[in-house]
C-alpha cells in the first residue's frame, strides 16, 4: 500500500475523540507522523460508573494516548502530547517540542471544540448563559487562533497546509448564537490566514464533516458502530451519518494533493471531497450529507 504522506509531520489539535481522532488515524494510514493533542490522558481518573451524558467531556473515557496508538496501528507514527490549546504558554511549548523533534511541520489541523455540553439549542440569545457562550468562544475560536499563531511559523518554507474543522459550508444559521458564531468564525479564520499565507506558499482552508457518527453521538443514540443504523429509530437523519474516518480521509486526500493550494481560503465538505477524490467511508459507502440535507432537512422552499 502506498503511503503518500510518508515523511510528513502533522499536528491534530483536538485529537482525543470524534473528528480529530478519525483525522489522526487516517493521516497515520497515509504514513504521516501525527502529534495528537488534547486534555484527556490516561493520567486523568477514568469515569466512575455509567456515562450519564455522552456529551459531557469529563465523563468520556477516550484519551490522546489511545489515539496515538491507533495512529500507529494504521501504519503511521503517533505521538500523544497533553495540551490545553486555550493556554498560550502550553501551545508555545508544544511547537517548541515539535521543532526540536522534527525541525518543522507540514500539516496543522485545528479541531479543538469542547462546546457540545455548552450549547443551549434553540434558545433565544437574550436567554443564553453568557458564561457558557464565552467559554465556547474560548475553546472553539481562541484556541484555534493561539494554535495557528505558534504553529504556522513551523509550516513556512515547507509548502504546508492548515485545516480549520467547522460545521457547515455556508452562512445558514446554526440554531444557537454562540455556536453559529464559533463555526462561522473558524471559516473566516481560514480565509484570513489564506490571504496572508499565500505569498509563503502555505495553504489554509476550512473543512466540515456531515452528520458525524462520533463516540459521543453513538452514546447519545444508545448504539455502537456495529448496530449504528438502529439509531435512526430516534432520528431518521442518523441514517445519513458518517464515521470520523470519512472526514479523516478527506484531510488525508487534501494533504496528498499537489494542487491543494488552489483551494486556499475556501470551505469544503467531506462529501464534496469524496466526490472529487473518490474515497469512501470505512464500510465502502460514500455518505453525502449535503444531498441528504437538501432533500430531507432544508425548508421546502430551499429543497432541490
Amino acid at each position: 500500500m502506498t503511503k503518500p504522506l510518508a515523511g510528513k509531520v502533522a499536528l491534530v489539535a483536538g485529537a482525543t475523540r470524534g473528528a480529530g481522532r478519525g483525522i489522526a488515524c487516517m493521516l497515520g494510514a497515509a504514513g504521516a507522523t501525527v502529534y495528537c493533542t488534547g486534555r484527556s490522558t490516561r493520567a486523568r481518573p477514568a469515569p466512575v460508573g455509567p456515562i450519564i451524558d455522552p456529551l459531557v467531556l469529563a465523563q468520556r473515557p477516550e484519551t490522546i494516548e489511545e489515539t496515538a496508538e491507533m495512529v500507529a496501528s494504521y501504519g503511521g507514527v503517533g505521538r500523544a502530547v497533553q495540551v490545553d490549546h486555550t493556554d498560550a504558554a502550553q501551545v508555545k511549548a508544544l511547537f517548541e517540542l515539535i521543532k526540536a523533534e522534527q525541525s518543522g511541520l507540514d500539516l496543522l489541523v485545528n479541531d479543538v471544540w469542547g462546546g457540545d455540553e455548552l450549547t443551549e439549542w434553540d434558545t433565544p440569545f437574550w436567554e443564553l448563559d453568557l458564561d457558557k457562550g464565552f467559554l465556547m468562544q474560548q475553546r472553539a475560536v481562541h484556541s484555534h487562533i493561539i494554535t495557528s499563531r505558534y504553529g504556522v511559523p513551523l509550516l513556512l518554507g515547507r509548502g504546508g497546509l492548515v485545516i480549520e474543522i467547522t460545521d457547515g459550508v455556508d452562512s445558514t444559521y446554526r440554531r444557537n448564537l454562540f455556536y453559529d458564531l464559533a463555526k462561522l468564525s473558524v471559516i473566516r479564520l481560514a480565509y484570513a490566514m489564506a490571504e496572508e499565507l499565500r505569498p509563503h506558499n502555505v495553504t489554509a482552508l476550512a473543512l466540515t464533516p456531515g452528520f458525524l457518527r462520533s463516540e459521543a453521538m453513538l452514546g447519545l443514540f444508545g448504539v455502537t458502530e456495529a448496530n449504528w443504523r438502529d439509531g435512526a429509530a430516534k432520528d431518521p437523519h442518523f441514517s445519513a451519518s458518517e464515521t470520523p474516518y470519512f472526514v479523516g480521509r478527506a484531510v488525508a486526500a487534501l494533504a496528498s494533493d499537489p494542487n491543494v493550494a488552489q483551494k486556499s481560503g475556501g470551505v469544503y465538505s467531506s462529501w464534496g471531497l469524496s466526490d472529487e477524490y473518490g474515497f469512501s467511508d470505512t464500510d465502502g459507502s460514500q455518505p453525502h450529507w449535503g444531498r441528504y440535507f437538501a432533500a430531507n432537512v432544508a425548508p421546502p422552499d430551499k429543497q432541490a
